[in-house]
């Protein structure tokens, strides 16, 4: 094979050129770096076929295919940078800008850098900078050793044949399909959790009207809360809290994708929440007592308690094992399911309240208590309460079959970070105990207040009823707007930038403002053909009593939405002990205000003044925390603009609350409180307030409004 470079000629190994002294007359001086002439001239050895050199490389080589360029053709290349030729003329001054002189062409037009990235070609650092990823196909094992040789395009000499260019890469759509996917799995957990709040409020009217709303209803109201009660007092918020995020993590870190961690999460749920309920069970009377004394000293209630507290405990169970099957389908991607299987779960309890109806007839018809009730009656509502949540549990079973997760018990729970994790939901368990204690202390008074009055509707079904109705805005309204802004807040926060936060918080509170205020006045003015129409089953008096309830429930909205915006901002830097010192301070003003509602209040309106305590607890609650939170953002939480917003809204509400409300008490009068006066007062009052609430918001020119209205008409293409 003939050497490629004369200059290597006699200085291999051995050889008469390897002694390094002056060279003899019988030695030819070698001649200069081809390597290092070769990056000023193109090719010295142009004249030569490459290909020639190898005999078998001359024998595969299609010289018909690929013939070489005629001599004289090659044009020598221009400098890669050249100044651009002066210009004839000199520049004129009348204009500003002159248009620069065209390039000359070759290579020079591709500059190292240029306003058209299309035609900049990167040499030097820039070109290990941004093609140092790029692979580059060889054609050859021994291409490498002639690629200093090689020139610009359209060099002459025999061109090699070039690979197939690949097809271009298709752009993963992995923005846009995360984006897509992300709304639609959004979208799909919005309309569940709106189903499920709804057949959650239908299944409250079947009960409504199945048991009343006196000491009977007011029995299983607490037997059926107990449960849930209890859950969240001891695996719940921990659960939800702490391992759950573990849970997330182990199936991104783990080999196995965290189905070892599920598994015995899963099993330890289920062991734990199998011990609580056969405690539960055999404790059902004591608990009876700790909720509600009133209904322990009754023999007849407590009997009645007792034994539908019996059929709900074993709830708890179920309830655990469908929140840690739903976590284990969210982490892997399938949202629906956890949102979805609680209708089930409202379908199964209305239609056991509906056969209830069917047979016994409405609590109005029959006039059914706690003495009158038969034991079939308490076993059907007690299997199909203790059913309807066992079918929302194994509805999740083919959901994780699909998922791929196949459950086997594990009980090696040691040295795999599940006690660690207990220690991390300190103050969640410390939050859900402040909370649950408010609770407990309404439910002592509320049943005894309903007792003591001898009427329907003053006891606790009634408080529980009304604030079903009254937080449903909150939860369709607030948590809405919040759940688009959080992740932004949350994004601000970890930047550190309190401006985009107060900022955020500020919109959030604003937005859901426009729909929470009037809302809220609709409730005071229209509370009692609301409830009314809604609860007619029950009785006018029952009826008419939650109504006063949902009047006094009614302008608390507003501080308890705000506190809910608030606290969004604490959670955003990852703070949960200011939100649960805040949680203790509502709690015990709600404790203390009902209290006193109890003690100062004739027993038909001490439930009432209960409801009105709930707001004053948060609006109380939502200073403080609108304090800690300014100071966290340095002194500055945008309040001037966010109470003069509010301000605004209420001035245009309050006409509007007393001429809707007007009207709606005037048709009532004079149609009665049946369903179909009820109706006709409620749409009337309610078309009456909202009309005079938009045209009063306009005439103050709120900005927010104003916005509103126009995104409705250009959805509506006016």
């Amino acid at each position: 094979m003939n050497a490629p470079y004369d200059g290597d000629r006699g200085q291999g190994t051995g050889g008469a050129g390897s002694s390094g002294g002056p060279p003899g007359p019988e030695q030819v001086p070698p001649g200069p770096d081809p390597y290092l002439q070769a990056a000023y001239d193109y090719d010295p050895y142009r004249a030569q076929d490459l290909s020639a050199q190898d005999p078998v490389g001359e024998a595969l080589y299609d010289r018909a295919a690929h013939p070489p360029p005629p001599p004289g053709t090659y044009q020598q290349p221009h400098p890669l940078y050249q100044q651009p030729p002066a210009a004839p003329y000199a520049p004129d001054p009348r204009i500003w800008a002159q248009t620069p002189p065209p390039e000359p062409g070759g290579p020079s037009r591709h500059l190292p850098y240029g306003d058209d990235a299309g035609t900049t070609q990167f040499v030097g650092v820039d070109d290990l900078v941004t093609q140092a990823s790029a692979g580059r196909d060889e054609p050859d094992a021994f291409a490498h050793l002639f690629r200093d040789q090689e020139g610009p395009a359209g060099s002459p000499g025999p061109a090699r044949p070039e690979p197939a260019p690949a097809p271009a890469p298709v752009a993963p759509k992995s923005g846009g399909g995360r984006a897509s996917g992300l709304l639609k799995s959004s979208a799909v957990m919005a309309a569940g959790t709106l189903v499920s709040r709804l057949t959650g409020f239908v299944r409250s009217l079947v009960i409504t009207a199945a048991l009343g709303a006196a000491l009977l209803g007011d029995s299983f109201t607490i037997a059926y809360t107990l449960p849930t009660m209890i859950y969240i007092l001891t695996v719940g918020g921990g659960l939800n809290s702490v391992f759950v995020p573990q849970l997330v993590r182990s199936m991104k870190d783990d080999e196995d994708g965290g189905e070892a961690y599920a598994n015995r999460l899963l099993t330890l749920v289920m062991v734990a929440l199998g011990a609580i309920v056969a405690l539960a069970v055999f404790a059902a009377p004591w608990l009876i007592r700790l909720m509600s004394q009133t209904i322990a000293d009754d023999a007849a209630a407590n009997n009645v308690a007792t034994t539908f507290a019996r059929y709900c405990l074993p709830t708890i169970f179920f309830m655990g094992v469908h929140v840690v099957m739903g976590q284990i389908l969210n982490a892997r991607g399938k949202f629906g399911a956890m949102m979805w299987t609680p209708v089930l779960n409202n379908i199964v309890m209305i239609f056991t309240f509906g056969m209830f109806i069917w047979v016994y007839g409405t609590s109005h018809e029959s006039h059914m208590g706690v003495q009158t009730i038969p034991p079939e009656g308490v076993r059907l509502l007690g299997i199909g309460t203790l059913l309807g949540l066992i079918v929302q549990s194994l509805a999740m079973i083919p959901y994780l079959r699909e998922a791929g997760f196949r459950f086997r018990p594990r009980f090696d729970w040691r040295g795999h970070g599940l006690g660690k994790t207990v220690k991390l939901a300190k103050w969640t368990v410390l939050f859900v105990l402040a909370n649950q204690a408010g609770v407990l202390v309404v439910t002592q008074l509320a049943t005894s207040a309903g007792k003591e009055s001898g009427r329907n509707g003053a006891g606790f079904l009634a408080y529980s009823n009304a604030q079903l109705i009254w937080g449903m805005p909150q939860a369709i309204i607030t948590v809405s707007v919040m759940a688009a802004l959080l992740p932004r807040i949350s994004r601000a926060a970890h930047d550190n930038d309190p401006g985009a936060v107060r900022d955020d918080i500020s919109q959030g509170l604003r937005n859901s403002a426009v729909a929470i205020v009037p809302v809220a006045f609709a409730f005071l003015a229209l509370g009692v053909p609301m409830c009314t129409l809604l609860y007619s089953s029950s009785g006018p008096e029952a009826a008419r009593s939650m109504g006063f309830i949902l009047m006094a429930f009614g302008l608390g909205l507003i501080p308890y939405s705000v506190q809910y915006v608030v606290l969004r901002g604490f959670y955003a830097y990852e703070d949960t002990r200011t939100p649960f010192y805040n949680t203790v301070i509502v709690a015990l003003v709600n404790a203390a205000a009902s209290a006193i509602c109890y003690v100062v209040l004739p027993a038909q309106w001490a439930v009432v003044g209960m409801a009105a305590s709930y707001g004053l607890a948060y609006a109380v609650g939502v200073g403080i925390a609108w304090r800690r939170l300014r100071n966290r953002l340095g002194g500055d939480l945008d309040g001037a603009h966010v109470l003069r917003t509010y301000a605004r809204l209420c001035l245009a509400a309050i006409p509007a609350a007393l001429i809707g409300g007007g009207v709606g008490f005037a048709l009532l009068h004079a149609l009665g409180d049946g369903a179909s006066g009820s109706l006709l007062a409620l749409v009337c009052g309610g078309i009456v307030l909202l009309g005079v609430f938009v045209v009063a918001a306009k005439r103050m020119r709120i900005e927010e409004i104003n916005g509103m209205v126009g995104m409705i008409r250009g959805r509506l293409g006016r």
